[in-house]
């Protein structure tokens, strides 16, 4: 009746070693790191092993050890101060294209991390890291939507050959001055065409004003605040950061928080970085000879061509296309097997190519590359033949890893308006470790004084709850663990709610037991019936709670969303805990005594006869 098969004890078993083994690496805490990383596909932080430890050495400085892992070299380090000193060192040593950032790593040894037994990420308010709330220029994003429009305007109108007086700019509208009524009336027409979503009045006779309507411009807010938050998704991950938290606040702001980051002014520098491409029209050789007498030309700018050996290339600065119209970027090769970057333009970037370099057949166009305020020509090609389709190809002198690199940094995108940041906060390892003993303890305490109350109450049935509440903590944290699921203080908080949830089972099923044995039943009935009719009241309220829970993790935010997930998972390990684990050990007890005559449950009360 109260006995289980060998098997059932052999898995419970096991799932309480499995979560012990995913436990472990949480108790070995941070250790201080200097981490070394790149995004580009031609440097390899690898090689960067060797002179760093020369370099360290010579400076007197040891370290505890370096290893290469997820695409970035860490830096062991017994302290803050010296990781300090390392930092400096190390950066000069790497030299430029490296991304040198102050860090924590777990210090769980190696044999853990190769079956996969991490610790938990740690939520900022518990590892320290930097906090940022972002405000995005919304002015800078609308000058850029004019922009594209006032280009746009010159091509249309230079396609179909109206004469103009130019494109200037009133607050935040445009106007194009022409030379009579009929000029207007026909340029109109043609406007209305290339300007799907701008709106176009005529002022007097002979002037347009193009503005752009209400709806529009809540999409270009609403774009340039997605367009950043992807951007920072994609610089933040040369930083390292396990679980950043990069979400909109507000109709112009965007909070970043990037745990275990201690390094301000790094993380600053690459949230803020901006790559892109800008097609440009490259200047005659008279007019080069000239910039290179010293004496550059208005309207123009003096660059350089990549390579070995570079070329200096003499461009307009007037901006023909940009990187925003770039789709797709991908390494590829040329007709003649050489390395080259692969783009495809959406709809209007190729239109817009297309009719560019339709009309400068013959002519050079510059490719330009920006990334962290520098200007870099990747190609400069003469233009042969009309290219539409919005398929186009960059090559010139670069290899695979070079191509690779100029791929990945299209594909990551450039930022769609300037941010600032209005409000930082640093929160130090020490304040992090200061809330994890906190959180600690309080559960610690709670946790003694629920199972010294259960073990007085309920006798040998009290110290089964409490064993089945061990093994209870044990899965949630192996769980969160192998999850890698990101624990916070509100996380803690629910893991304090999950130990009152599951010993509430325990209540239930020990008072269900008494309650069989004040109707006379025998005791081994009395465990059996008390188990299996418990079971229902335990599962019906558990299923209201994690309803609840789903409805937080689904709704929710931020510390909300942590603290669901922990009460979500911690709902399902309680009910297996307090039913499988703690049933294993009654019938491990009093399953093989044929005439038992009673169990320790505490004082059994008994109505008196009438």
């Amino acid at each position: 009746m109260n006995r289980y098969p060998l098997w059932k004890y052999i898995l419970v078993v096991i799932t309480i070693l499995v979560a012990c083994l995913y436990t472990i690496p949480n108790f070995f805490g941070e250790t201080p790191a200097v981490q070394v990383s790149t995004n580009r596909q031609s440097l390899n932080v690898a090689a960067l092993q060797q002179p760093i430890s020369q370099a360290l050495q010579s400076n007197g400085i040891s370290h505890n050890g370096m290893f290469v892992a997820d695409g970035s070299l860490k830096v062991r380090f017994s302290d803050e101060e010296t990781q300090l000193k390392a930092r400096d060192i190390i950066e000069k040593t790497a030299g430029d294209g490296y991304i040198t950032a102050l860090n924590l790593i777990p210090d769980s040894p190696a044999w853990l991390a190769k079956i996969r037994a991490n610790p938990m990420f740690l939520g900022l308010d518990l590892r320290g890291g930097v906090h940022f709330l972002m405000q995005v220029d919304m002015e800078a994003a609308l000058q850029k939507k004019l922009d594209s429009f006032s280009g746009d305007i010159r091509r249309a109108l230079r396609n179909e050959k109206i004469r103009n007086s130019g494109v200037s700019q009133n607050g935040n509208a445009l106007s194009v001055n022409f030379q009579d009524a009929q000029t207007a009336s026909r340029a109109m027409g043609v406007l209305q065409k290339a300007l799907f979503d701008a709106q176009i009045a005529q002022v007097g006779e002979k002037t347009l004003s193009i503005s752009i309507p209400d709806n529009a411009l809540q999409q270009i807010r609403e774009e340039a605040v997605k367009q950043n938050i992807n951007t920072l998704h994609n610089r933040v991950n040369e930083l390292g950061v396990a679980e950043p938290v990069i979400q909109q606040a507000g109709s112009d702001r965007i909070v970043v928080q990037l745990p275990g980051i201690q390094d301000t002014a790094r993380a600053k520098d690459i949230i803020g970085r901006t790559a892109t491409l800008e097609l440009h029209m490259v200047a005659d050789d008279a007019l080069l000879q000239q910039a290179l007498a010293g004496v550059v030309p208005t309207g123009y700018e003096l660059l350089y061509e990549a390579g070995e050996n570079p070329v200096p290339v003499l461009v307009s600065t007037q901006v023909e296309l940009t990187g925003d119209s770039i789709n797709a970027a991908q390494q590829d090769f040329d007709e003649n097997g050489a390395p080259a970057v692969a783009l495809r333009l959406n709809n209007q970037g190729a239109a817009i190519f297309g009719d560019l370099t339709r009309a400068n057949v013959g002519k050079r166009m510059a490719m330009v590359l920006i990334d962290q305020g520098k200007k870099e020509v990747v190609t400069a090609p003469v233009i042969r033949q009309a290219i539409t389709g919005g398929r186009v190809q960059i090559s010139g002198a670069m290899n695979v890893a070079q191509a690779i690199d100029t791929a990945l940094l299209l594909r990551s995108g450039s930022l769609a308006a300037p941010m600032e940041i209005i409000e930082e906060r640093t929160i130090g390892p020490s304040l992090g470790r200061e809330n994890i003993q906190k959180g600690f303890r309080s559960t610690l305490w709670g946790f003694v004084a629920v199972a010294v109350f259960m073990i007085i109450y309920y006798r040998m049935f009290g110290l089964f709850s409490v064993i089945a509440l061990t093994s209870n903590l044990l899965f949630l944290i192996a769980i969160l663990s192998a999850l890698q699921a990101t624990l916070t203080l509100p996380g803690i908080a629910a893991i304090a709610l999950t130990l009152g949830m599951a010993i509430d089972a325990n209540v239930l099923i020990n008072e269900r037991i008494r309650e069989e044995l004040r109707d006379g039943q025998p005791p081994q009935m009395a465990i059996n019936k008390g188990y299996e009719f418990a079971w229902g009241t335990i599962v019906d309220s558990n299923i209201t709670s994690l309803i609840a829970g789903l409805a937080l993790l689904i709704f929710g935010s931020g510390p909300v969303r942590g603290f669901a997930v922990v009460h979500c998972i911690g709902i399902l390990t309680s009910m297996y805990s307090a039913v499988v684990v703690s049933r294993s050990l009654a019938n491990l007890w009093y399953g093989s005594r044929k005439k038992l005559k009673s169990i320790s449950i505490g004082t059994v009360y008994k109505p008196k006869a009438e």
